[in-house]
């Protein structure tokens, strides 16, 4: 099984800490936050990353030779989705996938690998008291989650927070199985809908991982969760960057 990160953005939000160098490269505690993902994935006992790069893509090529790499050509104009399947041949026997701009611990990810479904999703519970301070980033961009126990009804950034169980942090684990089902929507739906509006107002190819997501859940498709109790923060914005770098390192490895 391996880990996929999906990092071909510029983070034009975070404005000049990325006009010269990828996302995530930006540094939370002297240490960039790439470091902190491969650090996390690799105490959970993954190995053999894969990247998906765009946004100065020869850099990290240079920076982390011992990565695979996968490249979004068209990073400018797609999304998450279409990134996480520039790599779908690494999928086969099952794989984690993060996004490349966050913060979690190794603990989130073990769970997600121990759990016997085979689409788990990383979700954090007490993910209300951090936007409690993002003031750039509401609560209404977060990709909330509604659960039943630990089994996912519902992924939507629309959802009304107050029904939310916590918000998908951008860790995903896929058994074989699992990864099968994705792929095998995801060709049926690129088929019908490339180059169309397909969710929320997006065409295909600028969708995100959980519109597919949605899409399963709406489908019939078991999907479950595992959960982390605030051990996880996004860096999107500048704000994000200041907070994550005062409250990152105080939470200890």
């Amino acid at each position: 099984m391996r880990p996929i990160i999906l990092g071909a953005g510029r983070g034009s939000r975070l404005n000049a800490m990325t006009a010269d160098q990828p996302k995530p490269y930006v540094g939370v505690d002297g240490r960039r936050i790439l470091n902190w993902v491969l650090d996390s994935l690799m105490a959970a006992g993954l190995q053999r990353p894969v990247f998906v790069g765009g946004y100065q893509i020869d850099l990290i090529r240079s920076d982390y030779d011992y990565l695979d790499f996968c490249h979004n050509q068209r990073w400018e104009s797609t999304n998450m989705l279409a990134s996480l399947f520039c790599a779908e041949e690494y999928m086969e026997d099952g794989f984690v996938c993060t996004y490349a701009d966050i913060l979690y611990r190794p603990d989130v990810v073990r769970q997600a690998l121990e759990h016997p479904a085979d689409i788990v999703l990383c979700v954090d519970v007490d993910w209300r008291t951090r936007y409690a301070d993002r003031t750039q980033h509401p609560e209404d961009d977060a990709e909330k989650v509604r659960a039943e126990e630990d089994r996912v009804c519902a992924i939507d950034r629309s959802m009304p927070s107050e029904q939310a169980s916590g918000e998908y942090i951008g860790v995903a684990r896929f058994s074989a199985a699992g990864a099968q089902s994705l792929r095998e929507y995801y060709q049926r739906l690129r088929e019908s809908f490339q180059g169309m509006i397909w969710r929320d107002g997006r065409t295909f190819e600028q969708a995100y991982l959980i519109h597919l997501l949605q899409h399963m859940i709406e489908d019939g498709v078991s999907i479950h969760m595992v959960t982390t109790q605030g051990e996880y923060m996004e860096v999107d914005t500048e704000e994000d960057y200041a907070l994550a770098n005062r409250i990152w390192p105080q939470r200890g490895d």
